[in-house]
């Protein structure tokens, strides 16, 4: 039973303070799906994916009527495509193509899985998709992709780093006349995890079911807001508890929806990734909250220390609200996605160094940040190895989220308009890290990676 005063407090939360289920995203493995000919594979992809995924937008806007719950996004994760291009051989664009059209026939947002997961070498096919990546995503609206180049158990593979920092590049020069939106949907990951709900690093690991259903939820308003209420001299034991009761409240409702989604569509329920992650809009803000906690300004010298006691309550709360947590879950900071991001890269007081060091505390990396358009791919790959290196130490997930912004001056930035937002050009180090990037090789698993 509940109290008048829990449902209007529920009510207030998704009318006020931006609490909305950020995604439901549908795994679907397509193991069963390859083929030595290329078009018959993509056709059993097709096939396979509407039959299962055809219910889900009705199946969201029902529950989302139903319960009063916004259920901003219905998506779709595959299991990574250069495992099919392994055996079918062909162009991998094509695969692209069929997920494109089998997304807006159905009328997902997004659909991920145009992956790769090269840690410790290539296998067939694999270096195939990753040539292709920036031409699918050019040619393509819906489709998202991800690379991971390292783990904590594999090490760093230094040739997918290089190989990554230049398709980075191209992809954002191929799409320079829509904003270098390419980039946008491209992430690098160490330690990526097989059941992340949320774009663009989603794919549907060989690990899993032959389909579930995974919830992302999101509340930073909602968090913001119940610290607002505490006093400016409360302890921040006082601060961590209110965090944690908050992503608990959260949780429950991401189970609550995971759970009909999976009775409605007949699909086994997956997991509850509660990451806080932001919008654009003003009071849906991870920067906010670490400004509640006490800075000045995110970016200001506390910044990690905030975001690390953020992060591990976060997941204190949502771990007692589910038996079923899992994706990343935590806090993200992608900063053109993120209004106090974004006012604080303006400000100059968070510059990139500052977001690599908080991204050894949050739950991904280094996400939607626009760098130089003249910056080298080079350098990209450097910066994809320092966010590898901080997963691999860490066992945690890292990853790499940027755009350069092709032909723009500093003063101009990017604006993908929608959830992607709007982002200001971050400054990078042009010292170069050439003759470390074309060493290639494998970086070795670190100390830490021998558990057994």
């Amino acid at each position: 039973m509940f109290t008048n005063s829990e449902i209007m407090e529920t009510i207030k939360m998704i009318q006020e303070e931006n609490l909305d289920v950020r995604t439901i995203t549908m795994g679907i493995s397509l193991i069963d799906c390859m083929d030595t000919d290329i078009d018959k594979s993509c056709e059993k992809v097709y096939n396979k994916i509407y039959n299962y995924a055809k219910d889900l937008v009705k199946t969201g806007e029902t529950i989302s009527k139903k319960y009063g719950i916004p259920i901003v996004n219905k998506r779709i994760s595959v299991t990574p495509i250069s495992m099919l291009v392994g055996v079918s051989g062909g162009d991998p664009v094509k695969y692209a193509k069929t997920l494109d059209k089998v997304a807006h026939d159905i009328g997902v947002n997004f659909v991920g899985g145009y992956s790769a997961l090269v840690q410790k070498g290539f296998a067939p096919g694999e270096r195939e998709l990753i040539d292709s990546i920036p031409r699918a995503l050019a040619e393509t609206e819906l489709v998202c992709s991800s690379v991971n180049i390292g783990s904590t158990r594999a090490g760093i593979n230094l040739d997918a780093v290089k190989i990554m920092g230049q398709k980075i590049k191209e992809a954002a020069e191929i799409t320079k006349d829509r904003e270098c939106i390419g980039a946008s949907k491209l992430v690098v990951f160490c330690n990526a995890v097989e059941d992340n709900p949320f774009m663009a690093g989603a794919f549907h690991g060989v690990g899993e079911a032959d389909c579930v259903i995974n919830v992302g939820v999101s509340g930073p308003g909602v968090v913001r807001a119940a610290l607002a209420k505490a006093p400016k001299d409360a302890p921040i034991s006082d601060i961590a508890e209110i965090i944690k009761k908050t992503a608990f409240k959260i949780t429950r409702m991401g189970q609550l929806v995971g759970v009909e989604a999976s009775r409605m569509l007949n699909v086994p329920f997956g997991i509850v990734d509660l990451s806080l992650a932001p919008t654009p809009a003003i009071g849906d803000s991870v920067a906010h909250i670490l400004e509640e906690i006490g800075l000045e300004q995110c970016g200001a010298a506390g910044t990690t220390a905030c975001l690390a006691m953020l992060n591990d309550a976060v997941k204190k709360g949502g771990v007692m609200a589910s038996s079923r947590v899992g994706g990343l879950s935590g806090a993200f900071i992608p900063v053109s996605e993120d209004a106090g991001m974004i006012d604080a890269a303006k400000s100059g007081a968070l510059c990139i160094e500052k977001l690599e060091a908080m991204t050894a505390v949050c739950s991904v990396g280094l996400d939607m940040i626009i760098i130089p358009g003249d910056t080298t791919p080079e350098v990209i790959s450097g910066i994809i190895a320092d966010e590898a290196a901080i997963g691999m130490i860490n066992c945690k997930t890292t990853a790499v989220r940027v755009i350069p912004a092709i032909g723009r001056k500093d003063s101009e930035g990017l604006d993908f308009g929608g959830l992607l937002g709007y982002g200001p050009v971050m400054q990078v180090s042009k010292v170069k890290p050439d003759t470390f990037i074309n060493r290639g090789g494998q970086i070795p698993a670190p100390l830490n990676s021998l558990k057994n």
